[in-house]
């Protein structure tokens, strides 16, 4: 049998993969400008991969005997990933992103440790799995960090 530390940790994650779904969507429909095609794109992308790791953790949750979180348990606390007032205000939903993506990262690589720790290699592999899409996404977005600086 898993940790509770475990499945705290995966409920949590379920739960910010579908904030950072809501929060991709929301981007990518309030940016505007020739600047922001690319960034638009890139978040709609990522959407169906956020959307398949909430999947893959819910899956998991369900194997463990546990349950992913319905809305009533969401909190949402990706502040600095909200909409900005100026639609083309492309950096601030940059920052936003790479501020989500390091909170992933630190997320997964806390359930990897947890995972260890509880003899619970299917629950590792999965994690260590996401960890690798969320910092390829985060290299992406520290791409376009480095493009918008140098202008």
């Amino acid at each position: 049998m898993t940790s509770d530390r475990v499945v705290d940790i995966l409920r949590n994650a379920y739960t910010d993969e579908l904030e950072t779904v809501m929060n991709y969507q929301t981007n990518a429909i309030v940016l505007d400008g020739v600047r922001a095609e690319e960034i638009k794109g890139s978040l709609l992308e990522d959407i169906q991969e956020e959307l398949d790791h909430s999947r893959q953790i819910g899956n998991r949750l369900k194997q463990l005997d546990a349950r992913p979180p319905g809305s009533a348990e969401f909190t949402a606390r990706q502040d600095s990933l909200q909409p900005p007032e100026d639609s083309t205000n492309v950096s601030s939903v940059i920052q936003g992103v790479l501020e989500a993506e390091d909170d992933a990262i630190a997320t997964y690589r806390e359930l990897v440790d947890a995972a260890t720790e509880a003899n619970d290699p299917v629950t590792e592999d999965l994690a260590v799995t996401i960890l690798t899409d969320e910092e390829a996404h985060r290299t992406e977005f520290r791409g376009f960090e480095k493009e918008y600086q140098n202008d």
